[in-house]
């Protein structure tokens, strides 16, 4: 099924399993209904399974916007604990969005339901709202712990039965250029991994890319991939530049955006830098994923200032994620979009095109990691591996069963929805319609910062880096040589960090 055909059938009414592969749409998709749904006066709830994965359509998780956090079930009396706010959000909602419903297990997905037929009264599946599910299960599956209730896919779900979503496959590949990766990623996929897709993987272990060539490297653990990148800037002879975020909402809405968010609290960079790009550019000069060096920073107003492996050399100005319950925001952080990118682990790079990796699955420890992290990149020649395991070949043979079947669906729902294909044409102009860039106000922002921090953002001086690693050392507090430097108290902690180590300076 073709973009603009699923995007009419969802704006139709109709509730949805927005499915395919890597690199397929679904995230673009989502990101058109979800303008065009709110243009027409409704009320979308953006939510996913993940944190992060809501951040990139600028939502909450389903289990904060349900109000069932990490319980396995609904308790008796759990309506009447419910805050009349919550209420009021699922009452109002229109049409709910689940991305990366691959990782939710089935018994939530008839949690949630539950909530919303008791919230709603009405007693049909989730209470009446249009419900727009995404995601591939050949990607992470839900994660069974031993200390809490197991579970399957959602499509075992009471309510998946009931409701009986329209299926759109999305098989339009945007991201690989490369027939031979395809190959192998679409054998993955059906689970006729041959030996010579085994081979060709293999012949990429111990390749090494050219000496210039700019490429992060994908880790299945996160402490492989904060060792590197701190390696890697500390051996840079440049001067450190710290970026504090600015951050607007309530502290436990800040705190649950941030752990969503891909660009670091303070972000630390040095010319030389490699960085990669935390965030689509609405000026496509760069995208979620994009390598780059940083070349400098700009003389007025101290940003990074980035040559892109694409050739394009962009002044980095920060941007702003938002945390969504409904339609009323709760949190926002506001950040120069980008992160240190000699490493980043797979699981973080869901929905990432990246331009070269090198990537380590010798510890992969789940089905579906090697196929994410492998369908990260567009060919095989910017393929690098250190190594692999059997695991990181293996994909899960429910989601294989399960693709059968929502291939057949998607086909009959093709047929079925024929009448729209006019309306698709009509409305491709419309879908590549960008809107336009709301100005930011990060030049208001760092003002009104520097009525309180007058030095924040500018480059430390030798001088006043002197004095501050004279007064820490004779017991000068934080909060004291913020006021006294002129700076964010934790742009002092980072820099103490740096002196004197992070054990220093909790």
């Amino acid at each position: 099924m073709k973009q603009g055909m699923a995007l009419e059938i969802m704006l139709s009414g109709e509730s949805v399993l927005l499915t395919g592969p890597a690199g397929a749409g679904k995230t673009f998709v989502l990101n058109q209904f979800i303008r065009l749904a709110k243009s027409e006066g409704k009320h979308i709830s953006v939510t996913a399974t993940t944190g992060l994965a809501a951040t990139h359509l600028g939502g909450n998780t389903i289990h904060s916007w349900a109000g069932i956090g990490i319980s396995d079930e609904i308790h008796t009396g759990f309506a009447d604990s419910m805050s009349k706010t919550r209420r009021e959000i699922i009452e109002k909602t229109d049409a709910l969005i689940i991305d990366e419903i691959s990782m939710l297990h089935d018994f939530r997905l008839d949690m949630v339901d539950q909530v919303c037929r008791i919230v709603r009264k009405k007693d049909e599946p989730f209470g009446g709202i249009q419900i727009i599910m995404s995601g591939d299960f050949f990607q992470l599956p839900p994660i069974n712990r031993g200390d809490s209730r197991a579970g399957g896919f959602v499509v075992n779900s009471n309510v998946w039965q009931e409701l009986d979503p329209t299926i759109c496959y999305l098989e339009e590949q945007h991201r690989q250029d490369d027939e031979e990766l395809l190959d192998i990623l679409n054998a993955l996929r059906a689970g006729e991994l041959r030996r010579n897709h085994a081979e060709t993987l293999l012949a990429r272990v111990g390749i090494e890319p050219d000496s210039d060539e700019l490429l992060t490297e994908l880790h299945t653990v996160n402490v492989d991939v904060d060792k590197l990148n701190d390696a890697k800037l500390e051996l840079l002879d440049s001067e450190e530049i710290f970026y504090p975020q600015l951050t607007k909402g309530g502290k436990n809405y800040v705190e649950s955006l941030q752990r969503s968010v891909l660009a670091p609290a303070i972000l630390r960079v040095k010319k030389g830098a490699l960085v990669m790009a935390v965030k689509n550019s609405l000026d496509k000069k760069y995208v979620n994923g994009s390598l780059g060096i940083v070349l400098g920073f700009d003389p007025i107003d101290e940003y990074p200032i980035v040559e892109f492996k694409s050739g394009k050399v962009v002044t980095m100005s920060p941007d702003t994620w938002e945390l969504r319950d409904g339609d009323k925001k709760r949190a926002s952080i506001t950040q120069i979009p980008l992160r240190l990118a000699w490493a980043i682990t797979v699981h973080k790079s869901q929905g990432m095109t990246l331009d070269a990796a090198r990537i380590d699955l010798r510890k992969a420890f789940v089905e579906g990691m090697g196929y994410v992290a492998l369908s990260r990149v567009k060919n095989l020649r910017n393929l690098y591996l250190s190594g692999i395991n059997r695991m990181a070949l293996q994909v899960s043979g429910d989601a294989q069963e399960i693709d059968v079947s929502l291939r057949h669906k998607a086909a009959n729902a093709l047929k079925r929805f024929a009448y729209l294909e006019e309306a698709s044409k009509n409305r491709k102009t419309e879908i590549l319609k960008k809107p336009a860039k709301k100005a930011n106000g990060w030049t208001e922002k760092i003002a009104k910062m520097r009525e309180t921090h007058p030095n924040a953002y500018k480059p430390w001086e030798v001088k006043q880096d002197n004095l501050l690693k004279e007064k820490f050392q004779n017991g000068a507090t934080i909060k004291e040589l913020s006021q006294l430097l002129g700076r964010h108290e934790g742009s002092i902690t980072m820099r103490l960090q740096k002196h004197f180590g992070e054990d220093i300076v909790q």
